[in-house]
């Protein structure tokens, strides 16, 4: 069963509605206890990085850490990414994961932002799970004003204002900044390669 994570911010149904097309179990839940329970956790988002802070507050952050701790897969969509590094401009005041070092940060002046729209992305690791079967320069749906930079897990890199990190992934932590959900059948390839994980 893939918990995907209710935190009152995100596009859940969305979500929900890719994962159901492809034939998994889910369940929307805010309930530490059923993410605790869950074989995979998808933490989608769309918004601001402070709306991670209901994490904290709901038990929901631990429950999470002690599941990927455990090997569970864990993928965190948009801000559901960002969230994974350890702090963003955005909200200076908010802890993140840090699964991985480092800050997410706001495109610079001079380019228009939020980045809205399909743009490309190179593939640094063709050994990715996540994207197995995705070709470089395929196009993906991104809507966010904030980016994560280039890191050792950087499977992806898109480049508007500069390079930042389109996809990540170690061991059993994905991260996608763009929307697979909406990015028509190559975004839903890598959801189900998520299930198949």
């Amino acid at each position: 069963m893939i918990a995907i994570v209710d935190y009152k911010a995100g596009n859940l149904a969305s979500v929900k509605k890719a994962f159901d097309h492809l034939g998994a179990e889910t369940v929307v839940t805010a309930d530490p206890v059923t993410v605790q329970q869950a074989d995979k956790i998808v933490l989608p988002g769309v918004g601001h990085f402070a709306a991670t802070r209901v994490l904290g507050d709901s038990g929901l952050r631990e429950a999470i850490i002690e599941q990927i701790e455990r090997g569970i897969p864990f993928l965190g969509i948009c801000v559901g990414m960002q969230w994974m590094l350890a702090s963003s401009e955005e909200a200076p005041d908010v802890h993140g994961l840090a699964l991985w070092p480092g800050e997410c940060s706001r495109f610079p002046s001079g380019v228009k932002s939020p980045h809205v729209g399909w743009n490309s992305l190179h593939i640094r690791n063709g050994a990715s799970r996540l994207l197995r079967g995705i070709p470089d320069g395929t196009f993906v749906y991104f809507t966010h004003s904030y980016r994560v930079p280039l890191l050792s897990s950087t499977v992806a890199e898109c480049e508007y204002g500069g390079g930042f990190s389109a996809a990540v992934e170690q061991e059993n932590m994905f991260g996608a900044q763009f929307h697979p959900e909406k990015s028509g059948s190559a975004g839903l390839r890598m959801l189900e390669n998520f299930c198949q994980i």
